[in-house]
């Protein structure tokens, strides 16, 4: 059972940050004024943070800032994707990290969380304590393809009016109309990802936060993440001094495990955390608890790097 007062339930301070372009960026900050920096990357592309994502920060031994990425979650303008890229997010994160004042943070993150993560500390590896990467995704070609094929010939996308459209309409029409085949095929491209996860369809068709998700995702994963080929493992030696942390579950549907390990393969003085019996889910028990242990020892190390 999770106790409430463990974790940073209260906001301290909510607030939108100008990162240009017309892009207002929504940050939480919970924890401690004076823990220890942690940002957190929400996954997605699009998710947006959720309240419920404090349970995986303990006690207020951190001051945790969680950002919504452009166009996601509460960021303004919903859904915007004009100049949102890779590069312009991980240049949001150095704007929000010198607004704040924050000389150095440990960088949290999961599935696409650990695409921008990675990508963001191997461009800034001097303002980075450490790295916890939880349910691996590269970013690269073959995961998404290996994606979208389970999505084209999964029966509930079918019913839901995917069927017969190529992956390159598929995107099309999501990101160029907000039509009713448009509407039918984002739900179905949500239906699916709760499928994998064990939960519940949506009962409506997607809401506006659902829809700007959806088309944030065809965004990016149409671009390969606007990311060149293998351009994170080739990037990891410039982040190989700082301490990381990679948790995996055995059983990931989402994310499979076998690229966490070519990503430990690359980086072998990370911490190897696979949770066998661990799907995708990042606050299911067993992924959870792993990412608190993992956390706490990044959180050792870096308090003795400030």
């Amino acid at each position: 059972m999770l106790h409430a007062e463990v974790f940073p339930e209260v906001i301290r301070r909510a607030r939108r940050i100008n990162v240009g372009e017309g892009h207002l960026l929504y940050i939480e900050e919970r924890g401690a004024a004076d823990g220890l920096p942690v940002l957190f990357l929400h996954g997605g592309p699009g998710s947006g943070c959720s309240s419920a994502q404090r349970q995986l920060f303990e006690g207020l031994r951190y001051r945790v800032i969680f950002v919504d990425q452009r166009g996601a979650g509460a960021s303004l303008p919903q859904g915007d994707l004009l100049d949102n890229t890779t590069q312009h997010l991980i240049a949001d994160l150095e704007t929000i990290r010198e607004v704040l004042g924050i000389e150095r943070w440990v960088v949290f993150g999961g599935s696409w969380g650990c695409v921008l993560g990675l990508a963001y500390a191997q461009c800034c590896p001097e303002r980075v304590l450490g790295l916890v990467l939880r349910g691996i995704f590269l970013g690269s070609r073959e995961e998404i393809a290996e994606y979208v094929r389970g999505f084209l010939a999964w029966e509930g996308a079918q019913a839901l009016g995917a069927a017969g459209l190529s992956w390159v309409d598929f995107v099309h029409c999501i990101l160029f109309g907000e039509t009713e085949q448009a509407l039918l095929g984002a739900r179905a491209w949500l239906d699916y990802e709760a499928h994998l996860m064990g939960e519940a369809p949506l009962a409506a068709v997607p809401d506006a936060r659902q829809w700007a998700k959806v088309r944030i995702q065809m965004h990016y994963l149409s671009q390969d993440c606007f990311l060149a080929p293998g351009r994170l493992l080739a990037g990891v030696p410039t982040i190989r001094h700082l301490p990381g942390v990679i948790v995996q579950g055995g059983q990931d549907p989402v994310c499979p495990p076998q690229h966490a390990q070519t990503l430990h393969r690359a980086w072998p003085e990370a911490v190897w955390m696979p949770v066998a019996e661990g799907g995708h889910g990042g606050l299911t028990p067993a992924i959870r608890q792993a990412t608190l242990a993992g956390l706490a020892w990044i959180a050792e190390v870096a308090e003795a790097m400030r």
